[in-house]
C-alpha cells in the first residue's frame, strides 16, 4: 500500500485488500530524527508492518542516518536520492550491474 498514512489509506484496507507491502510516505521520512512526531509516526508504521507480516518500504531517503535507523527498526527496504535519483532506462542498467557487482565483491 502506497503512501500509508496519508490521504485515503485506511486500516480497513488492510484486512479486505491483500496487502504485502507497506510503503511510509515520504513526508514521514524527510524529518525523520529531526521531528519527534514523523519520527513516532514511522515507528508505529514499521511495528504494525512487522506485526502483520508486511513488509515495510520507506520512500525519500536521503540520508545514511536516515537509512541505518530505518534499518535497524527493521524497516530492511527503502527508496530514495540516497540510494540514486531516478535514472534513464541504460543508467539504470549500468546501477544494478555496478550494485550486483558490490555484492558478489563483499561475499567473497
Amino acid at each position: 500500500m502506497d503512501d500509508f498514512g496519508t490521504g485515503y489509506s485506511s486500516l480497513t484496507y488492510l484486512k479486505r485488500m491483500p496487502v504485502q507491502h507497506l510503503k511510509i510516505d515520504k513526508q514521514f521520512i524527510h524529518d525523520l530524527l529531526v521531528n519527534e512526531e514523523d519520527t513516532r509516526i514511522a515507528n508505529t508504521i514499521i511495528d504494525l508492518g512487522k506485526s502483520l507480516n508486511l513488509t515495510v518500504v520507506a520512500e525519500g531517503v536521503e540520508t545514511a542516518e536516515q537509512e541505518y535507523y530505518l534499518a535497524q527498526r527493521g524497516c530492511k527496504l527503502a527508496q530514495g536520492y540516497y540510494f540514486s535519483k531516478p535514472l534513464k532506462p541504460h543508467d539504470f542498467e549500468v546501477f544494478v550491474a555496478g550494485f550486483h557487482n558490490k555484492i558478489v565483491e563483499n561475499n567473497v
